[in-house]
């Protein structure tokens, strides 16, 4: 992924220097002075509305808080022939009600529903959400790239170029467009019945997925910023970017099923830092040497558990840690620790064989194969926010429940196994590794080790958001014993 940003950025940096007006310079990736010493809110007094999609897959390991998910769905599912979806306005005291329970209800959306509700209630909802996030979907950085694009591109080339710049957005960005763009590619599949055409839809929508014309607002993005003294009649500029806007989200919508895909000229890259020994073991050249495999991983986690966090970095919460790896690859690993109201052997049972517990996101697992009475080839899927395909893990692991003062140890790798068929994208956990220790009467510390390539992902979202997803795994897990998880 990072050498086809890279690529990305040169096709379209020689597309925009040959198209556009040498007076315009908005195509910059310089970060505006008044940026840099940007006070970083923590938004714990918010939950949906308001919150960057970056803080959302920190606490819940999706782009999109689940209440919003669910309105998809539900549009999707019931209201698609409803004239006029997301034209039409729906009733703002009904609007207010629908946004202060998703507010109540968090990010995991328990306790959401939408049955019985308006169509344009729920889509009003929906369009607020995307205008209430503290920067446009397609960032303040290149949001004009986009305009820019469908303001002096050739249309021969415009689909060229916004591949180019798709691949440029942030990787929570870029989830949730193909999620809104194949949502609306939908909506306009019925226009017999709800008159909704590509163009109307994007009418509709883009001012709130570019933050156009907006003068108030809490947070204040660059673009915000620039028009908060133009007030009254839109200006020539306004009404190009208006058009701009609304041309490049009708030609996103009409081509969603192609536009994420990997260009052809970009496909023919080699040498990424994905191809470079971060492929699984075979698990027949393994077989024979498993057991010392295990060993080793064994003992660097009994030496890793000793030391605490000796030689890592904190990272903003007491049981979050991280070190880069020295050994020549770019992925950081990550250190977790927590306390959980349970002696160790629960724990280890609790995560060995009651996934579905504490995991809401697992969609099925199997042991592949048995290797000996506490090793085996583990598989398990997990969902991912439609319509991306879910992540396949399948991973050798082994545990022991004998360690000194009681307590126990978890290790795994992932491993190609040839009993185990691809169920989705087939994620890579370079290390996975637990560590349970008493700490007290009917409680354990449980200190977690990860390092993994889920494959498609910038290294930037491995260093601000995969730490955090290991925390959220284990606080699910200590949650287990005290809320068990209703799925």
């Amino acid at each position: 992924m990072n050498l086809l940003q890279k690529f990305s950025l040169l096709t379209l940096t020689a597309l925009l220097e040959k198209h556009t007006p040498t007076n315009k310079h908005g195509f910059s990736w310089a970060v505006p002075k008044f940026m840099k010493r940007t006070k970083v809110r923590d938004f714990k007094d918010r939950s949906v509305f308001g919150v960057p999609l970056q803080v959302n897959v920190q606490r819940s390991g999706q782009p999109l808080p689940q209440g919003i998910q669910q309105a998809m769905r539900y549009l999707h599912n019931h209201c698609l022939d409803q004239v006029g979806l997301f034209r039409k306005s729906g009733v703002k005291s009904r609007i207010q009600a629908l946004r202060q329970m998703n507010e109540s209800c968090g990010t995991d959306g328990c306790g959401v529903s939408y049955e019985g509700q308006s169509a344009y209630d729920v889509a009003d909802m929906l369009k607020q959400y995307f205008r209430d996030l503290p920067e446009p979907l397609f960032t303040s950085k290149l949001a004009d790239t986009f305009l820019q694009i469908y303001q002096y591109m050739p249309e021969d080339q415009r689909l060229q170029a916004v591949r180019a710049a798709v691949l440029l957005l942030p990787d929570e960005n870029r989830e949730t467009l193909q999620t809104l763009l194949c949502f609306l590619n939908d909506v306009t599949a019925n226009v017999k019945e709800n008159q909704m055409t590509c163009r109307n839809l994007a009418v509709c929508l883009a001012p709130s997925l570019f933050h156009l014309n907006t003068v108030k607002r809490d947070d204040s993005s660059p673009r915000v910023m620039s028009r908060k003294n133009a007030l009254g009649k839109p200006d020539q500029r306004d009404l190009n970017e208006n058009l701009a806007a609304t041309g490049s989200l009708e030609h996103m919508i009409q081509e969603c099923r192609t536009l994420f895909q990997v260009p052809e000229e970009m496909s023919c890259c080699r040498n990424s830092y994905v191809d470079q020994a971060l492929s699984p073991v075979r698990m027949d050249e393994l077989l024979d040497s498993y057991r010392s495999f295990i060993k080793e991983s064994m003992e660097t986690l009994l030496k890793e558990a000793k030391d605490r966090f000796r030689g890592y970095d904190s990272c903003g919460t007491p049981e979050l840690a991280c070190r880069k790896v020295n050994d020549g690859r770019t992925l950081r690993q990550w250190k977790v620790c927590v306390e959980v109201a349970a002696p160790p052997e629960d724990v280890l049972q609790r995560i060995l064989r009651e996934q579905g517990r504490w995991d809401e996101d697992l969609l099925e697992s199997r042991v592949v194969e048995t290797l000996d009475s506490s090793s085996e080839v583990y598989q398990y899927v997990r969902n991912n926010m439609a319509p991306h395909p879910p992540t396949d893990y399948v991973v050798l692991r082994s545990w022991v429940t004998d360690l000194s003062k009681g307590a126990c140890a978890l290790v795994g790798v992932s491993v190609d196994h040839e009993a185990a068929a691809v169920l989705g994208i087939r994620a890579n956990l370079l290390t996975s590794r637990y560590y349970i220790e008493p700490c007290g009467t009917n409680k354990s510390r449980l200190t977690y080790l990860s390092r993994a390539d889920c494959r498609g992902r910038c290294p930037e979202w491995y260093n601000k958001l995969y730490g955090h997803l290991c925390v959220s795994e284990l606080m699910r897990i200590r949650d287990s014993f005290t809320c068990p998880l209703d799925k």
